[in-house]
């Protein structure tokens, strides 16, 4: 018996230093939006390290980051021009792809080890999500919204892009693109 509970001990105390840097610190709440501020057009350490987790962990294409603002323009209008923004390039008409986006949305708004609902999600510091003419903002727990780009009158008159039906966009927090949120703990 007491070899037994010395194997026991010995594997949770083993796991205990395995389990992920994440798990250390306590969930981030649901983040609020964040309007985009300054242009910042080269990406923060985060949202670079986080596009390429994401291809690496699930395939895809080309994750582009940040883009620039045009002259003379004091605000961004989008979290690209911030440097807070990835897309990942799939497409919705391919099957494969969908699986690929599946998974991953499997893994950013499932619950963790504790029972904390899209922990993933939160512990990334991921503001919304838009993929297939849906947004999955965190203020709204991350719940499916129809979305249409304020470029478009209609989803017929509306570019596949335009549409994210080619790529899916995550917009981060500040602190999310800077990696100062618990799941880059260790990380970077």
């Amino acid at each position: 018996m007491r070899l037994l509970v010395s194997a026991l001990t010995g594997l949770l105390l083993s796991l205990t230093l395995l389990a992920p840097a994440d798990a250390a610190r306590p969930i981030e709440d649901y983040a609020s939006y964040q309007q985009p501020g300054k242009c910042h057009p080269k990406p923060y350490a985060g949202t670079v390290y986080l596009g390429r987790w994401i291809a690496r962990h699930y395939g895809g294409g080309y994750v582009g980051t940040a883009r620039p603002c045009a002259k003379k323009q004091r605000r961004a209008t989008s979290e690209h021009q911030t440097g807070q923004a990835i897309d990942w390039s799939n497409d919705v008409a391919r099957r494969g792809d969908r699986v690929q986006v599946k998974q991953l949305f499997r893994d950013l708004f499932g619950p963790d080890a504790r029972g904390n609902a899209d922990a993933r999600a939160r512990r990334m510091g991921i503001m919304y999500v838009i993929w297939n003419d849906q947004m999955y903002p965190a203020w709204n727990e991350f719940r499916p919204e129809p979305y249409l780009s304020s470029s478009c009158t209609s989803t017929k008159k509306c570019s596949k892009t335009l549409r994210h039906r080619n790529h899916v966009h995550i917009s981060l927090t500040r602190a999310g693109a800077k990696g100062r949120t618990s799941w880059y703990d260790g990380r970077l």
